[in-house]
């Protein structure tokens, strides 16, 4: 059973905003090593482990990359793209972005980045169905 187009780009947007705080469990983590500061939580920064650092960066980066995915995938879903090829991009996203953080967080610069490029490629692939759709 496939499912639609439809529901995967809504339930994309849903996994992508959940990817947003993924990298933040290991943030916590890292601020538990560190003792914790409740009073000044971004002072701190500097005091935990390189991987939390890293985890830190990828959280971020991540509601940098939600806010090009939401748009692509909320325009393709207005726009009705109903295509194999707007249910690869929807999955693709989501897998990058996973696996973006999990390089990021492992300091493997190689595979972070690949993953941006995918993950960025799936979001304007979505932007140019949308396009097709609304110029037929």
């Amino acid at each position: 059973m496939k499912l639609s187009v439809d529901i995967i780009l809504l339930c994309s947007v849903v996994g992508a905003v959940i990817l947003v705080y993924a990298p933040f469990l290991v943030v916590g983590w890292g601020r538990l090593q560190a003792g914790y500061d409740q009073s000044a939580p971004r002072a701190m920064f500097d005091k935990l482990p390189p991987y939390a650092q890293r985890a830190t960066w990828a959280h971020q980066n991540s509601f940098e990359a939600l806010t090009i995915y939401g748009l692509a995938a909320l325009m393709a879903y207005a726009t009705g793209v109903d295509s194999d090829w707007g249910r690869n991009a929807a999955i693709a996203f989501l897998v990058a972005r996973l696996f973006y953080s999990v390089f990021y967080i492992a300091n493997i610069p190689v595979g972070r980045s690949l993953m941006f490029a995918i993950g960025s490629l799936s979001a304007w692939t979505l932007f140019g169905l949308s396009i097709l759709q609304i110029s037929h």
